[in-house]
């Protein structure tokens, strides 16, 4: 199609995916509100689980809703109950009011996160489709750096880290008009709507079952590190919050190189070989971090993680949809049903960082890069 080519239309499709990366503020976030209000692990934990578990409630929702009204009005409404949620805490700031602000984000972003990608495959042309999600992984990845030097920034120079919400809110109702105001002709398979029995039904497919459940290990894994990153250097290496933010940083640092580099690789190379050595990078920083008792070492050994780790998403994804592209609606609401692994994993790390020690939390990260990890050899070998 013509649109395919179309900046006019690719550059709000993809500046949606910069408001999708502010949920990842939620990672910083935590440690501020668990300092703020002197929360255990366990309870701090709820505010990561409250903006992923709907992740679980509303992807099969979302996407059937899709499906009937199209995808650029889903996305928008996704980005306007992002900047909603991004607001309330920020006008009344208690434990509850930042969990409901929290939670709201997490709505906005699994519509998001529903939507946007099947969009950007529909304005992409057909040997782009990985590159250009994972260009859009890089675009996301870049909010979710941004976020929490701002923050810190904030906090350090003003003493309010919650400024960060309304000029993220801000962005996120300027991009709904952005978005609103192009005209995008989506693609409509010729089958019946989708239901929730013919979304569920395609997980009878070994193939999908299984590849999608590697998307709940990848956003478990994600959602974990960024979420329990800070307090591991804290406690392995006794030092402030704010330092220990750093190794937030990083970790989207090493992401959005990677997605820049995969951006422009996945254009050239076989995906799945792509993939397999993603993994097996993901893998070695993460043994390393186990091995390692010095910071700055440590620091560089997040980074190979985080570079390892950068597509594995986008590229599963396209792996996912390209088996049965006519599904796509189907097949991105289970997408994101499974990335309620990131509302399952970081609880599970803190009950076992309370019980073992912030060690134990590492360990738990690479039991869900194993799982990646054969789910890989699966597709390789079933292709």
């Amino acid at each position: 199609m013509k649109q395919k080519n179309s900046l006019k239309l690719f550059l709000p499709v993809i500046f949606s995916f910069f408001v999708m990366g502010f949920v990842d503020l939620v990672g910083v976030a935590t440690g501020y509100v668990k300092q703020d209000f002197n929360l255990s692990d366990k309870v701090a934990q709820l505010i990561p689980f409250m903006v992923f578990i709907w992740f679980a409630l509303m992807a099969i929702p979302t996407g059937i809703f899709q499906d009937r009204k199209g995808k650029k009005l889903t996305v928008n409404i996704g980005m306007v109950l992002t900047g909603i949620g991004l607001l309330i805490p920020f006008i009344y700031y208690t434990l509850p009011t930042a969990i409901l602000g929290f939670a709201l984000l997490g709505i906005g972003n699994t519509i998001l996160q529903v939507s946007a990608n099947p969009l950007l495959i529909d304005i992409s042309p057909k040997d782009s489709k990985a590159a250009n999600l994972s260009l859009s992984q890089l675009i996301k990845a870049i909010a979710s750096m941004l976020g929490p030097i701002i923050t810190t920034g904030l906090a350090l120079y003003t003493g309010n880290w919650k400024l960060v919400f309304p000029v993220f809110a801000a962005i996120s109702f300027l991009s709904a008009l952005w978005l609103n105001s192009v005209k995008i002709e989506e693609s409509k398979p010729e089958k019946a709507p989708a239901t929730f029995k013919s979304s569920f039904a395609l997980l009878k497919n070994p193939y999908i079952l299984i590849t999608v459940l590697a998307i709940f290990f990848m956003v478990g894994f994600d959602v974990a590190i960024n979420t329990n990153i800070a307090s591991y250097l804290t406690a392995r290496f006794s030092i402030s919050l704010e330092s220990a933010s750093m190794g937030i940083v990083i970790y989207f640092a090493s992401l959005m190189t990677g997605r820049f580099i995969g951006a422009v690789l996945l254009r050239k190379i076989n995906i799945r070989l792509f993939m397999a050595v993603s993994v097996a990078l993901t893998l070695l920083g993460l043994f390393g971090i186990i091995l390692s008792d010095d910071l700055m070492m440590t620091r560089v050994l997040i980074f190979v993680a985080g570079l390892g780790f950068s597509n594995v998403f986008p590229i599963m994804f396209a792996i996912i949809v390209e088996k049965k592209p006519a599904y796509a609606n189907e097949l991105s609401g289970l997408i994101i049903l499974a990335v309620s692994g990131g509302a399952i994993i970081p609880p599970i790390i803190g009950f076992f960082t309370d019980m073992y020690g912030p060690l134990a939390a590492i360990y738990v990260l690479i039991f869900c890069v194993l799982y990646i990890a054969y789910a890989t050899y699966y597709v390789i070998k079933t292709d």
